[in-house]
C-alpha cells in the first residue's frame, strides 16, 4: 500500500548536479517532508536503488541527466509492477515540447520547472498526492483495464477501456489503450482506427504514432511507416530504437540525406550506446553509406578495441570511400589477426591495386587463390596485376 503522508515518506532525489540535490533536500527538510531522503546522481543509479529493493515512496527526478535521463527512469518504473505506482515528479529546466511529450508518453504524474522555490515544491507535491489518493474515474477505469489485461482477460480490459473513452471523449489515453488491446487480439483494423483517433485528439501522443508506424511496416506500407515513425521522432528524438527504424526505412527508400540527418541526431543523443553505433555502421554499410559506416566503425573500435572483428568492415568501408591508404593500413591489421580471411585478402589486394602497387596486390590475390583455387574475384584481380 502506498504511503501518502509526505512527512513519513522516503524520498529519492535524482539529479546529476550535487547542488541541486542538496537544494531539494534542504527544501524538503524545511517543510518537514520526508523521514528519509536518498540521492542519486543519475537515472541509472536511481534504478539500481529502486530495483534492488530499496524502499522509496516518492521520486523527484531531473529530466536532463547522463547515462539515464528522467523519462528513461520513468519508463523503467512504469513497466515494473512493483514500482509503477510510485509518485513521480519530473523537474525540467525548460518547458520544451519534446520533453513534455517524452514524459507524457510514460504518464508522468507532475512537472516542475526550474528555478522554483520551496513553496512551489510543497504545493506540487500536495497536488500530486491528492491526485494519487483521489484518482479520477478515467484513471480508475484504465487501471481496471490494465489489471484485466495482466490477467489475460482482454475482452474485459477492452470493455473498461471503452467505458473510459466514453467518459472522456477528449482524452487520447483510453484510445491508445484500446489500440494496444486490439493488437493483443490481432485485430489490426480496429487497433489502427483506435491509434488514428488518439492522434487526432492529441498530436503529441507519441506511442500512437509509434504503433501506427509498426502496423504500417508490418503491412508493407513503407511510406506510411516512415511518416509515423518520423513524427514520433520529431516529438521525442531521444528514443534510439525508434530513430534507428526511421533511419533504416529512409535508407531502404534511398532517402539518404534524410537518413543521415536522423542518424546524426540519434547518435548525438546516445553517445555511450556502443551497440547502437555498431548497428548503425552495419546499416550504413549495407545501404552504401560508406563514409558514415567507416566513421562509426572507427568510433566503436576507439571505444572498444577488443571488437577487432570490425577491422575488416572498417577496411572495406574505407576502400569503398576511396581512402586507399587508410584501407590498406586497417586491412593489414586484419590479415595479421585472420590470415586466411579470403574477403579481407581480396579487399587488401584491391586496395593495393587502386594504389598502383601491383606487386603487393598480386601477393595477396595469389594468397587468396591458393586458399580458394576457384575464386573468380582473385583471378580477376591477378589478371589486372599482370
Amino acid at each position: 500500500m502506498l504511503n501518502t503522508d509526505p512527512k513519513t515518506m522516503t524520498f529519492l532525489i535524482v539529479d546529476d548536479m550535487d547542488n541541486m540535490r542538496r537544494s531539494i533536500r534542504a527544501m524538503l527538510k524545511l517543510i518537514q517532508y520526508g523521514k528519509v531522503h536518498h540521492e542519486a546522481a543519475n537515472g541509472e543509479i536511481a534504478w539500481k536503488m529502486l530495483s534492488s529493493g530499496s524502499h522509496i515512496d516518492f521520486v523527484i527526478s531531473d529530466w536532463n541527466m547522463p547515462k539515464m535521463n528522467g523519462t528513461e527512469l520513468l519508463n523503467m518504473m512504469r513497466t515494473s509492477k512493483k514500482l509503477r505506482d510510485i509518485p513521480f515528479l519530473m523537474i525540467t529546466a525548460e518547458t520544451n515540447q519534446s520533453i513534455v511529450a517524452e514524459a507524457a508518453e510514460q504518464d508522468v504524474d507532475a512537472y516542475l520547472t526550474k528555478p522554483f522555490v520551496t513553496a512551489t515544491l510543497e504545493q506540487k507535491i500536495k497536488e500530486l498526492l491528492h491526485y494519487v489518493t483521489n484518482p479520477s474515474q478515467l484513471t480508475q477505469l484504465l487501471k481496471k483495464s490494465a489489471a484485466w489485461r495482466e490477467k489475460g482477460q482482454v475482452n474485459k480490459a477492452i470493455e473498461c477501456a471503452r467505458m473510459a473513452a466514453e467518459l472522456n471523449k477528449r482524452s487520447s489515453r483510453p484510445l491508445r489503450e484500446l489500440g494496444r488491446l486490439f493488437l493483443k487480439k490481432n485485430d489490426v483494423p480496429l487497433a489502427r482506427r483506435s491509434f488514428e483517433k488518439a492522434i487526432s485528439l492529441n498530436r503529441l501522443d507519441i506511442p500512437s504514432h509509434h504503433y501506427l508506424g509498426q502496423i504500417a511496416l508490418k503491412l508493407g506500407e513503407i511510406e506510411a511507416a516512415i511518416t509515423h515513425f518520423t513524427k514520433a521522432l520529431e516529438l521525442s528524438p531521444r528514443h534510439a530504437d525508434r530513430a534507428f527504424k526511421v533511419a533504416t526505412l529512409l535508407m531502404s527508400k534511398n532517402q539518404l540525406p534524410e537518413a543521415t540527418k536522423i542518424i546524426k541526431v540519434m547518435l548525438k543523443n546516445n553517445p555511450d550506446n556502443i551497440a547502437l553505433h555498431e548497428d548503425t555502421a552495419d546499416s550504413c554499410f549495407e545501404n552504401g553509406m560508406y563514409d558514415l559506416a567507416a566513421k562509426y566503425y572507427q568510433h566503436v573500435l576507439n571505444e572498444c578495441p577488443e571488437r577487432d572483428y570490425l577491422q575488416k568492415k572498417l577496411g572495406t568501408a574505407l576502400l569503398k570511400t576511396g581512402d586507399v591508404r587508410s584501407s590498406i593500413e586497417v586491412l593489414e591489421k586484419t590479415i595479421k589477426r585472420t590470415p586466411d580471411d579470403i574477403d579481407a585478402l581480396l579487399d587488401l589486394a584491391q586496395a593495393y591495386l587502386d594504389a598502383k602497387m601491383r606487386m603487393r596486390a598480386d601477393k595477396w590475390a595469389s594468397h587468396a587463390l591458393r586458399l580458394d583455387p576457384s575464386n573468380s574475384r582473385a583471378k580477376e584481380l591477378l589478371d589486372q596485376c599482370s
